[in-house]
């Protein structure tokens, strides 16, 4: 969805165009796979982070357009909610320094931006959920002006046929109803991309998969949503909710949700996209004139637009990737379970600690997935979303254990020794892992932090629930940038 969409209304020929397209799109992607056509020699690494822009006292500041404007920075794109927005970090290697050169670049990229969007009244905040969002942020009127989301929004609903009912039971318990897919741009996220060669790619997303549960429960960082407390990491929930085109009568029939773990560990690449057009009626059944055959048959690298436009509005927490870089296709492992935040040190710690372990994983003699069932690692997905550092997951040879042991006695050391064979400088490897290793030590995450402050002030002094949420939330704004790790912030 990050491209631009003009077009409002779709008949049934366009989406009859489309079906045939998209799997002719998929024939073309199966050559292209038997034919060893991808670049991969130099694999690279990306990262995008959403950001939240909130006014003074802490709420949502409803100015990306005119934060946009004040910025002037390419790098810094619209979002779906009004308070939202987006930085792209240019790819780069792991090795040489590259971690490092993503912290810098973020960390001057938010400071500038920040700096800037206070000429309009906003505040830079990396965070999975404003805790201070409440039920009048959530109107249809709080979308991005771009006609992209309308046009999803409008689709998503005509999808559905009726309302959206979003329930989430945690500490506390969230009933509400939706007339837009306004709440999904509450969810505010991290996304690394890792690329490989296609023999890879279904070695690197099953190890991705596997570690879903563990990443989310160590990176939680969303417990609150409009006044509740929830899960530890309620992105998870809200964003499958939010989006989901079935109503309860698809739900029992067993069809798919769009915002989907999957259902099985996967041989090839070729099983995600299939599953994509097999499963998954088209959102935006928009048909390029390019026909990725004549494309292929002359030499050349065909874009196959509506193969990945399709991939767009299935959103998978780990995401296969068709690129075109410089007339080179490419293909990479789009990881999405990781919310924003706290700090940018926090985020590349994170970032680390995934890039390190899932490539030991990988690469390991007897594969992780031969030895757990697909629906452990989904369990171990939901534990860690709604539990967060107190959450218990199932480890091959080990039962179910606490996460933070389970990291401590097993999965640091993997992810050291991933780092190195990255070529990851010792230096930000230590730094960055040793984030992560105290994380677990303390017992403190940014979900964590945000609930032992929001009691401090809510149950120890006389104000009320949103005042407390809105002291906490200014407290973390400005701990945000000092870029100390979250897990030596106080409690003030």
């Amino acid at each position: 969805m990050g491209d631009d969409v003009a077009r409002h209304e779709f008949t049934r020929e366009d989406r009859t165009r489309y079906r045939t397209k998209v799997r002719r799109c998929l024939d073309v992607f199966a050559r292209m796979l038997r034919e060893s056509r991808f670049e991969f020699e130099r694999p690279m690494t990306g990262l995008e982070i959403e950001l939240n822009l909130v006014d003074e006292q802490g709420d949502p500041a409803m100015r990306n357009a005119e934060a946009l404007e004040a910025i002037a920075d390419p790098d810094f794109v619209t979002e779906l909610g009004q308070w939202n927005l987006e930085i792209n970090v240019a790819p780069r290697q792991l090795a040489g320094g590259g971690i490092t050169a993503f912290e810098e670049t973020v960390r001057s990229s938010l400071n500038e931006a920040e700096h800037k969007a206070r000429e309009v009244g906003a505040h830079m905040t990396m965070i999975g959920i404003l805790p201070t969002l409440r039920a009048e942020h959530m109107a249809i009127d709080a979308l991005s002006v771009n006609p992209r989301y309308a046009l999803l929004n409008e689709q998503v609903l005509a999808a559905r046929g009726e309302d959206l009912q979003i329930g989430i039971d945690g500490i506390e318990r969230l009933n509400m109803t939706a007339d837009s897919i306004v709440p999904e741009a509450a969810c505010t996220s991290t996304q690394l991309h890792l690329q490989v060669s296609p023999d890879q790619f279904a070695d690197y997303w099953n190890a991705a998969q596997t570690i879903a549960g563990v990443q989310v429960a160590v990176g939680a960082n969303s417990p609150f949503l409009l006044g509740k407390e929830l899960w530890r990491e309620t992105r998870i929930a809200l964003f499958q909710q939010s989006t989901d085109t079935r109503g309860d009568e698809l739900k029992e029939q067993g069809v798919r949700p769009r915002v989907w773990f999957g259902e099985r560990w996967i041989t090839s690449i070729f099983d995600l996209f299939e599953e994509n057009v097999r499963y998954f009626p088209a959102l935006l059944p928009i048909v390029d004139p390019e026909d990725p055959l004549q494309v292929i048959d002359r030499g050349d690298t065909p874009s196959l637009s509506e193969l990945r436009l399709h991939n767009g509005t299935v959103y998978r927490w780990n995401r296969p990737v068709y690129d075109v870089v410089k007339d080179k296709p490419h293909l990479r492992v789009e990881n999405r379970t990781l919310p924003a935040g706290p700090t940018v040190v926090d985020t590349l710690a994170n970032a680390a600690f995934y890039y390190g372990l899932v490539r030991v994983l990988a690469e390991s003699e007897r594969p992780l997935w031969s030895q757990m069932s697909f629906s452990a690692a989904e369990e171990n997905f939901l534990a860690g979303a709604k539990n967060g550092m107190d959450a218990q997951v199932y480890w091959p040879g080990l039962g179910t254990v606490p996460v933070a042991e389970l990291v401590l006695r097993r999965l640091l050391p993997m992810a050291y020794e991933g780092l190195d064979r990255w070529g990851v400088d010792p230096r930000e490897r230590d730094r960055l892992l040793g984030v992560v290793e105290q994380r677990c030590l303390t017992g403190v995450n940014g979900a964590t932090w945000q609930s032992r402050a929001f009691h401090r002030h809510y149950d120890n002094t006389s104000l009320d629930r949103v005042e407390a949420l809105r002291l906490m939330l200014r407290t973390y704004r400005d701990l945000m940038h000092s870029n100390e790790p979250v897990h030596s912030w106080p409690i003030t």
